[in-house]
């Protein structure tokens, strides 16, 4: 009877959103053909239709023989193969252009059109950072959602955290397009959108909406009270991060942010400033030792002089760039560990071309590259910042991971937690059970029993 009503269910399901009711008025049919017009002929149909219809006849496809394979199988199963299923949707995407590509990855998951993890993640894999729990250490990075769109998808992916943004003061449309560029070959990305924003406060709305609808969701689930430890984010089992930018006119970089907090910080477990993005003008001058520690003083200001409940406020980041110097780096830590910083994210794209990705004539275009090419770059700035903050300081690591290998490797360098991007782009869902898995492999080979064991071992 389960099987039967599961069947039922995903069958109801595709009527509801492929099946759409015809507005036109009902035909009549009769023997004789006097009164019968001509029949017109048939429109051309466009090339780019072709191609949806084609994307959305594989997507029905699969999920009739979903809908076929779950009622003879369990839940986790189940799971596991909707996650592997997703490679075949995948190949699509290559064929559309990368921008339009990303809205219509943005859009399913904004419509719950991926799939939705089901098993819990492996013990090993949790850990607690800035007195929250998070179930796994693998988060997207922010350049995914930039309009919090899609945030209860993306978290149900499996994530075990996500962060949106970046998010401008007022809507702008950033720089003009095409500004995403494919590399496949190479694993790689080069965008320079410019902090393209719909602004705070239509990202407000979302949040607040979003956030009531979690916390309704997940109240009998909350974590008992004297808990010094509170399981998942402020609305429900997901960690949301809001990462704050600037708009390219602005004058006046601080209050940018101070409006950002102001009006996000109520919704967000953790606070980002980025400073590092190379498609804003100016933006990066930021990471200057006086810019830095007069722009961290003011954002820390804005946010404490809030009202806030037992738990505090949210801890504030900062994103730095893998494009600086030994003496930069040295100058972030001092003010990162004098005013106490909450955390660091390194890093955000890089404007060198490495020797892997130099000969591509893609290359030649303007812009952050991210991906496979970033990796080594990004993961050496992160074990120089872990050594100069002695460990005290939590680092997000991104930048170039595309396995579990990948994942243990930057935490080892000093990460505690971890930031996918350019991977999921190619790799789609499937990618992430796959990291988390090997991951878990990988902690248990060497020996350790929790991430915070392995955090900063090529440093000791």
């Amino acid at each position: 009877m389960k099987q039967r009503v599961g069947f039922a269910f995903i069958r109801e399901s595709l009527y509801r959103k492929l099946i759409k009711p015809s507005s036109a008025p009902p035909r009549h049919y009769c023997t004789s053909s006097a009164n019968v017009p001509p029949t017109p002929p048939l429109p051309k149909v466009p090339h780019s239709s072709k191609k949806g219809r084609l994307l959305t006849g594989a997507t029905i496809g699969l999920l009739i023989a979903g809908g076929a394979y779950a009622s003879t199988v369990d839940e986790a199963t189940f799971c596991g193969w909707l996650f592997s299923a997703t490679k075949l949707v995948n190949p699509f995407f290559a064929f559309l252009d990368p921008e339009v590509a990303h809205r219509l990855a943005v859009s399913a998951a904004a419509r719950g059109w991926v799939p939705r993890e089901k098993r819990t993640d492996l013990p090993i894999l949790g850990l607690d950072v800035w007195g929250r729990r998070f179930s796994n250490p693998v988060g997207l990075a922010a350049g995914f959602d930039k309009n919090a769109e899609a945030v209860e998808g993306l978290l149900g992916l499996g994530f075990g955290f996500v962060e949106v943004g970046s998010v401008t003061p007022i809507p702008q449309e950033g720089n003009p397009k095409p500004r995403i560029f494919r590399l496949p070959n190479e694993g790689a990305l080069i965008n320079r959108c410019g902090f393209n924003s719909e602004g705070i406060v239509a990202v407000a709305k979302r949040l607040g909406a979003q956030h009531g609808k979690r916390k309704l969701e997940t109240s009998s689930t909350s974590s008992p009270a004297g808990d010094e430890v509170k399981h998942g984010g402020k609305a429900g089992p997901g960690i949301l991060g809001v990462n704050l930018g600037k708009n390219k006119t602005s004058e006046d970089a601080a209050a940018d942010y101070v409006q950002g907090v102001h009006t996000l910080s109520q919704y967000a477990d953790y606070l980002v400033i980025n400073i590092s993005s190379p498609n804003t003008p100016g933006l990066r001058q930021l990471q200057g030792r006086k810019q830095l520690k007069d722009l961290v003083k003011k954002v820390q200001a804005a946010r404490d002089e809030m009202q806030w409940g037992e738990e505090g406020p949210p801890p504030l980041l900062v994103k730095i760039a893998p494009d600086l110097s030994k003496q930069d780096l040295e100058d972030i830590a001092a003010v990162a560990l004098a005013l106490r910083v909450d955390g660091l994210i390194i890093s955000n794209t890089t404007i060198q071309r490495p020797d892997s990705v130099s000969q591509n004539p893609v290359a030649q275009e303007t812009g952050g590259l991210s991906g496979k090419p970033l990796f080594n770059m990004s993961t050496n700035i992160l074990k120089e910042m872990y050594i100069l903050t002695k460990g005290r300081i939590p680092l997000i690591g991104c930048g170039g991971i595309s396995s579990g290998e990948d994942a243990y490797k930057k935490i080892r360098a000093g990460a505690t937690l971890v930031q996918l991007y350019t991977a999921f782009g190619y790799g789609g869902p499937a990618l992430i059970p796959n990291i988390k898995a090997e991951l878990a492999h990988c902690l248990e080979k060497d020996g350790y029993k929790s991430v915070h064991e392995a955090v900063g071992a090529d440093c000791r």
